[in-house]
């Protein structure tokens, strides 16, 4: 896909990997709708530092994992944009707990965000996509999704419907030119690891991560460039985890 006067809507797109992603699209000549829950200053920056490359960009307060707001996301950045070309779902967040622990609202609500609205706005998303001849949609799994990590049973559940659910509908949609592909993070430096501790971040870098360093969101960004560009590739998971889920032990 030539990315170039494209249109994106960007989900969790106001913070980490999704603001990360937000830029590096603009920089490449996609106008950028963000969608996200929180409205302050940075992500006004946010908008501003988008525009300054010469790029349209529309901010959404809107929280995906209501359904009816999905819906609302995709139909508002065709109206505000004239189309829309490509669909990153980022939006998302920590659901901790294990499986005796985790309270049924947490396990319902990782559902809701990283499952249903992924649901919806593809849903939402895919005639306009259809009636352009081509179309790129992004999900954003986690390496949780892929192995099994003890604590955060709600989250790791969710990320693996996300991986399937790429293969799901790639396969759906190829011969409307549509193609569907996720990537799943290893240990990003975002909020979402805010709560952890220095000598636990030190000991990932020492022992867990062959690459000795945690991720930065741009990491995860380039790599959703990537496969929305890409013209051949689809129904794929990309991990972007320093080499994490490649040890043994």
């Amino acid at each position: 896909m030539e990315l170039r006067q494209k249109v994106a809507l960007v989900t969790g797109g106001t913070r980490g990997i999704g603001a990360a992603t937000a830029r590096l699209l603009a920089q490449r000549g996609v106008d950028v709708v963000v969608a996200g829950r929180t409205v302050d200053d940075a992500v006004r920056d946010l908008v501003g530092e988008i525009e300054a490359t010469g790029r349209r960009c529309t901010l959404l307060s809107e929280d995906v994992g209501d359904p009816e707001a999905a819906v609302r996301c995709v139909v508002a950045t065709v109206e505000a944009m004239g189309g829309l070309d490509i669909l990153v779902h980022s939006a998302g967040g920590p659901h901790n707990g294990r499986l005796e622990d985790v309270e049924p609202e947490v396990w319902y609500r990782a559902f809701d965000v990283h499952v249903h609205a992924a649901f919806h706005l593809c849903r939402a998303a895919i005639p306009h996509m259809r009636q352009a001849g081509e179309g790129a949609i992004v999900l954003v799994s986690s390496v949780a999704g892929l192995r099994g990590c003890d604590g955060i049973f709600g989250y790791g559940v969710v990320k693996g419907a996300v991986v399937q659910f790429t293969r799901m509908l790639g396969r759906e949609v190829a011969d409307d030119n549509i193609r569907v592909n996720c990537v799943a993070p290893g240990i990003i430096r975002t909020r979402f690891h805010d709560g952890m501790s220095p000598e636990k971040a030190q000991y990932n870098m020492d022992h867990r991560i062959p690459l000795h360093r945690e991720g930065r969101p741009q990491d995860v960004g380039a790599a959703i460039v990537t496969l929305a560009e890409n013209d051949y590739i689809t129904g794929e998971c990309l991990v972007v985890d320093g080499g994490l889920t490649s040890r043994i032990a």
